[in-house]
């Protein structure tokens, strides 16, 4: 359960810039969270993540791989909760990771920030039940 599959990436374009104009978004330094809520996921994965680390603001490509892992790790490792609940209530979420800060962090702060992102959108899940 603890992997990171293909099918969890987000990479259909049309969802993709579904999400950019029509998600629903929220900050928690140094990621941008836009999430949305689907039942029209290609896949049969409770969720998929696109995580995004711009150029601009990371100008060496060795630099924001090394974050991307990082973030890859840290949601491969602690997604489990997030897609538990919304396996239990039937539900599906695509969302985007975008990395906002100038600078690289390290991984036990960016792990910590992904535990509350994902605390974050079980609430707003939790919600849209009611």
């Amino acid at each position: 359960m603890l992997t990171f599959k293909k099918s969890e990436h987000l990479c259909s374009k049309i969802l993709i810039s579904y999400l950019f104009t029509k998600g629903k978004q929220f900050y928690y330094y140094p990621f941008k969270v836009m999430w949305l809520d689907s039942e029209t996921l290609p896949e049969t994965v409770p969720a998929q993540v696109l995580i995004s680390v711009p150029k601009k603001n990371i100008p060496t490509a060795v630099v924001r791989n090394k974050i991307k892992r990082r973030i890859r790790e840290a949601y491969r490792k602690n997604k489990i909760l997030y897609n538990q609940f919304l396996i239990n209530n039937s539900l599906q979420n695509a969302f985007v990771l975008h990395y906002t800060e100038k600078k690289i962090i390290s991984y036990k702060e960016i792990e910590a920030k992904i535990i509350l992102i994902l605390h974050r959108l079980q609430k707003e899940n939790e919600k849209n039940i009611r």
